[in-house]
């Protein structure tokens, strides 16, 4: 594993695992950028109009919403994790798998827009065809607190018009693009034509992404809730850290918590996980 100074200056590790299964991550955001499995075939999606730059979210990857998701509360959307800069607290090898762990804590900054102690830890494991991410939560003031979170995962598709996500049959779901909030997937397969943007509440642990060439499976312990999010063709021309035809080559598989914000008591901790499968 190295860490390289790139994209303005920004640290970036880079974990490979004994099989040559690599994964990318910045300290800006502990934002994960790229995932190869051991087969080499890229599997995130990374817009190349990213904004590297301090203050601005990394568009693509994996992103880490937090304290939180979207415009759910009275904070800045998403959250100030994606935008802060984390520090890397371990990085080596388990088994055959290479894992780091990056850091956060509360600072004078975070608690002028959100008044908690907290710690935040973000561990990567990569190796073989998988790759996993743990995010843990620790209320470390006086005080409880709530929150709402999410890793933004952007997943690399070929073509988005082809692409179906399975196993969410019978799952209810809030459409944030009709504002509709009782909703029912009946269909066995979520196809995407036009914009997409749904939380489905109370989602399986598991589901797969399939493509005519290849599949993914995606799994999640901790984060009840499940985002799924494509932009279409006229919202993404609006997107300026995107190319028009962004929106083909990508597709959002967020593990969240949402619905029902966790309330942490002074001490303890939350942890939840993201793991996926080529």
């Amino acid at each position: 594993m190295k860490t390289d100074d790139t994209q303005d200056s920004f640290p970036k590790l880079t974990l490979t695992a004994a099989d040559g299964a690599q994964a990318e991550i910045y300290l800006h955001g502990a934002h994960v950028t790229s995932w190869r499995p051991a087969d080499g075939e890229e599997r995130l999606f990374l817009s190349e109009r990213a904004e590297f730059q301090t203050g601005k979210a990394i568009r693509g990857g994996i992103p880490v919403c937090f304290p939180q998701f979207a415009e759910e509360g009275p904070i800045l959307k998403h959250g100030f994790a994606r935008l802060s800069t984390w520090e890397l607290v371990h990085n080596g090898h388990l088994d055959s798998s290479a894992q780091a762990i990056f850091q956060l804590e509360d600072s004078a900054a975070t608690r002028k827009i959100w008044p908690h102690a907290f710690r935040a830890r973000l561990t990567v494991t990569v190796g073989g065809q998988g790759l996993r991410l743990e995010l843990e939560i620790q209320n470390s003031g006086t005080t409880p607190f709530t929150f709402t979170g999410a890793l933004h995962t952007y997943l690399n598709v070929d073509d988005i018009s082809a692409a179906v996500v399975e196993d969410l049959a019978g799952t209810c779901f809030r459409d944030s693009v009709t504002g509709l909030p009782g909703n029912r997937q009946v269909d066995a397969e979520v196809r995407f034509a036009g914009e997409v943007d749904r939380i489905y509440l109370d989602a399986p642990n598991q589901l797969t992404v399939r493509e005519p060439q290849r599949r993914l499976t995606a799994l999640a312990n901790g984060f009840p809730d499940l985002v799924l999010w494509n932009p279409g063709p006229e919202k993404c021309v609006a997107l300026k850290d995107m190319p028009e035809d962004g929106y083909r080559r990508m597709l959002c598989v967020e593990a969240a918590v949402i619905a029902e914000p966790p309330e942490l008591a002074p001490g303890a901790t939350w942890r939840g996980t993201q793991a996926f499968r080529a």
